[in-house]
């Protein structure tokens, strides 16, 4: 399972602390884009960098390569989505795992890509 950037923010939050056993339980892959959207944010606290550093340092990483990058670019040609998007559903289905998300409205266009939404009821 690959995880979304949102999910990674959410499980910082002290009202989403089921997210945390949530990763634990599905010890998912992260894509450093998802680094570089976490942890890129201007505003970010001191705590929240040190909780984000600390999860990336422990985090398996899908790398991207090429044909993942003519994969995305194929998704933003067929619809508009960001290029973190992109590249992450891209990633997702090339190495063939579920992305887990919460904006699952932003994927669900897309053909082949298997969704988890760890906010669903029946995930839980």
């Amino acid at each position: 399972m690959l995880l979304d950037s949102n999910l990674i923010i959410y499980s910082a939050k002290p009202e989403h602390a089921f997210l945390k056993q949530f990763i634990l339980d599905s010890q998912p892959y992260v894509s450093w884009v998802s680094r570089i959207e976490v942890l890129g944010f201007h505003r970010l606290t001191e705590e929240h960098k040190q909780y984000f550093d600390e999860f990336f340092n422990a985090a398996a990483f899908l790398p991207v390569d090429w044909a993942i990058v003519v994969a995305a670019t194929g998704l933003r040609q067929q619809r508009s989505m960001t290029l973190g998007d992109a590249l992450l559903a891209a990633t997702a289905l090339y190495y063939d795992v579920p992305l887990a998300t919460r904006n699952v409205d932003d994927f669900k266009h897309i053909t082949g890509l298997h969704i988890v939404n760890p906010f669903d009821s029946s995930v839980q």
